[in-house]
């Protein structure tokens, strides 16, 4: 605890600092000034039904687990369940592969089919983070897990497209359209594949598809949360967005994860890793009901209003989280594993450590009676 000359002290310097960089939250609030009248109020579509590709890893809360296993898990909203599958950092590149391709080499998962329609074979083609060797007991990347996660969820989100679909339907990614795992120009490339099949679902059965993505949270609305207050901006009595101009973006995002297809870069080149435009949308009618950031997939960014009005109809139901989707919340659910998947799951690992121990097999059961965890009896 600081005592009470270190608190003294503490505050002036903090207070000395808020003096000296007043100029910041002005220079805020004039960024962020200009949005106030460009804000636009959401009619609701009532009549666009909603299905949602929900992606979620889950959380890892195994309490024995030496080869660090994480699960990759997607499921929907309607609680189908696209992928199920287990990695680890030191799972070798070879052998993923391997589970998206048939011997003939023809794809026979989400994964596999879209590496196949990026004429891509191997992950490591497929991504920076996958390389090419393992070695003993180092992990091909400290971020393989969750970029492998990342690379599953966008498959799936492109499989959806291809679904035969009963009504106009507005599909909704968790997470903003952008994503810097994919190498070159390959993400781009998702994105076109994308925008194709969304063509041929009018073509072919005069069906509506409308992408967007749904961020709990942005860099840039925390950046901009308290000029926005200052300056009113969202603060309507009726459900409202706001696109944000590439300047706004600009002062907050890394060059090539704020730009846009239409932006190019300083040498003329187009940076690839955004599929979106972003707006700050409330869905609530009290001016200080949240705010959320969310990506409208770019080629249909003239056709926002009926994209949110449509994402109305479903946040208002939103629950337990109020004014958030609730066909995202719904997937998380469906996707979240209970504490009996994990005891289940748990028992797997001690059968296969056990299998893999051969004679020194009976240690493992003598471990399983030791403590985990004897701080834990300092609360009993």
């Amino acid at each position: 605890m600081l005592d009470p000359a270190t608190q003294v002290q503490v505050r002036k310097a903090i207070e000395d600092c808020i003096a000296s960089d007043t100029n910041v939250l002005d220079q805020l609030r004039e960024e962020i000034q200009p949005l106030r009248n460009l804000t636009r109020q959401i009619q609701p579509r009532a009549t666009t039904s909603m299905s949602i590709v929900g992606t979620d890893g889950g959380n890892n809360q195994i309490r024995f687990d030496p080869y660090l296993i994480q699960l990759v898990r997607v499921v929907d909203s309607s609680n189908n369940e696209y992928c199920f599958e287990a990695i680890s950092p030191t799972t070798p590149i070879e052998r993923l592969n391997a589970r998206h391709f048939r011997e003939d080499g023809s794809p026979k998962t989400p994964l596999g089919e879209m590496m196949d329609f990026l004429e891509i074979k191997t992950l490591a083609d497929l991504t920076p983070f996958a390389t090419r060797t393992v070695t003993r007991n180092k992990p091909a990347s400290i971020y393989l897990v969750k970029v492998y996660r990342e690379l599953v969820e966008w498959a799936i989100l492109f499989s959806i497209f291809n679904k035969d679909f009963a009504t106009d339907t507005l599909i909704v990614f968790d997470g903003l359209l952008r994503s810097r795992i994919f190498e070159d120009n390959l993400f781009q490339k998702l994105l076109n594949g994308i925008q194709v099949r969304i063509q041929k679902q009018w073509e072919k059965s005069r069906r509506r598809l409308y992408l967007v993505g749904v961020a709990k949270n942005s860099k840039l609305l925390d950046r901009y949360r308290l000029a926005m207050a200052l300056e009113s901006v969202m603060h309507t009595q009726y459900p409202a967005y706001v696109e944000i101009p590439k300047e706004v973006e600009k002062h907050t995002f890394t060059s090539r994860y704020q730009r846009g297809d239409d932006v190019f870069g300083p040498s003329g080149e187009i940076d690839w890793y955004v599929g979106g435009k972003l707006h700050l949308v409330k869905f609530g009618r009290n001016p200080r009901d949240p705010v959320w950031p969310i990506d409208i997939f770019g080629p249909q960014a003239g056709e926002t209003p009926t994209i949110l009005g449509s994402l109305l109809s479903d946040a208002i139901n939103g629950f337990p989280v109020p004014y958030y989707p609730h066909c995202l919340q719904k997937a998380h659910e469906n996707a979240a594993l209970v504490e009996f998947d994990f005891d289940l799951l748990q028992d797997y690992i001690f059968n296969a450590v056990r299998t893999s121990l051969k004679n020194e097999a009976p240690a493992l059961d003598v471990f399983q009676l030791q403590d985990t965890n004897p701080a834990f009896l300092r609360y009993s």
